[in-house]
């Protein structure tokens, strides 16, 4: 995963996580910093507080929360949760072979196979969204770029953003360039 860190408008770290609290530890601490995931376009909450290995060191194993434990295949990773459906769509799970968990798989693993590549060009888009609403929200034409931006009109972006600071302008160029492939490949499947 990529992250990139701005202290006010300007870029001032960019890589793993570890590269970037290693380069936000050498800067001033009283410097106020935003870090963002690239692939989501949040911010992320860091802390900073000690030497570099104890921020290091309190820096998360894995985005994702730990799965509870409890009912469900825990060795395969299966997490049970709860689905609400009607009634005539408990009583077809419940006719398929295996039952309904088994059903209910099948059609999940199937559905993000055959949106794969929809999934990922929507999410690039609301990635490159969610950097512009934070770093640009009160500039000039973000109203604009963002029109552009979810109409699907990647070229007209750019001229919406000329006169926004250069980093968060180059930041948010290329958080375009990747939702402009995206929904390239999205098209192309």
């Amino acid at each position: 995963m990529s992250y990139t860190a701005f202290a006010a408008q300007s870029r001032v770290a960019s890589g793993s996580l570890v590269e970037v609290v290693t380069a936000l530890k050498a800067l001033s601490p009283e410097r106020a910093t935003l870090v963002f995931d690239d692939s989501t376009g949040h911010c992320v909450e860091l802390d900073l507080r000690g030497t570099l290995a104890e921020a290091l060191a309190r820096l998360p194993a894995d985005a994702t929360p730990p799965a509870k434990a409890g009912p469900g295949r825990p060795k395969l990773g299966v997490v049970p949760r709860e689905v609400t459906l009607l009634p005539r769509h408990w009583d077809w799970l419940a006719s398929q072979p295996g039952g309904a968990s088994v059903a209910l798989r099948k059609l999940v693993e199937a559905a993000s196979r055959a949106n794969r590549a929809c999934d990922a060009a929507r999410l690039a888009l609301e990635a490159c969204h969610n950097f512009l609403a934070t770093m640009a929200g009160n500039l000039p034409g973000f109203e604009d770029a963002t029109r552009a931006l979810f109409a699907g009109n990647f070229n007209a972006v750019p001229a919406f953003m000329q006169d926004w600071p250069a980093d968060i302008r180059a930041h948010a160029r290329h958080l375009l360039h990747e939702a402009q492939n995206a929904a390239y490949e999205a098209r192309e499947d």
